[in-house]
């Protein structure tokens, strides 16, 4: 490896070795830094778009979660993986999803920490917005009348608004 050397007016006996070794350091280190802080936009924005209260378009949720949070930690799955520091009625949550364009649907979901009973009770509460089991397994869907979806994700709650894709005016 060459070293370059400045000129003797501006750094007398010094290289840019060290300036570069710095550069790579603070570069490092911006990347290994938590997660950003919940924006104060997170309840209304993400809340409402799992509630199906709001149109769905994954570029517009996608790039309000990149923003936010910074980029996707994974693409899997027909989605984009977020896991954001913030919560939602009360309750943690462990991650957010959001389609790509591979899949058929366009969709928002979320991880959270709590049982779907828990989530139905804490939405419930802030919101209103009341749930029905769609059967009488031990394990049921709960779904909302404008289509919201809570269930069981192992030891959490999932909560997701999907819909098809508008097709395209010809």
């Amino acid at each position: 490896m060459r070293l370059i050397r400045l000129a003797p007016a501006a750094m007398p006996g010094r290289t840019l070795l060290p300036a570069l070794l710095l550069t790579l350091v603070l570069t490092l280190l911006a990347t290994a830094l938590p997660a950003r802080a919940m924006p104060s936009t997170f309840g209304p924005v993400i809340g409402n778009a799992l509630l199906c209260r709001s149109h769905l378009e994954n570029r517009y949720f996608h790039d309000y979660l990149t923003s936010a949070f910074g980029p996707a930690y994974k693409r899997e799955g027909g989605a984009y993986w977020f896991r954001p520091e913030a919560t939602l009625w009360g309750l943690e949550v462990r991650e957010v999803m959001v389609s790509d364009d591979s899949s058929e649907l366009v969709f928002v979901a979320a991880v959270l920490e709590g049982t779907p009973e828990e989530l139905e009770g804490a939405v419930r509460a802030a919101t209103g917005t009341a749930f029905r089991p769609v059967d009488a397994s031990a394990f049921p869907l709960r779904v909302s009348n404008p289509g919201s979806t809570i269930a069981y994700m192992n030891d959490k709650s999932k909560i997701y608004c999907a819909k098809f894709k508008s097709q395209p005016v010809r």
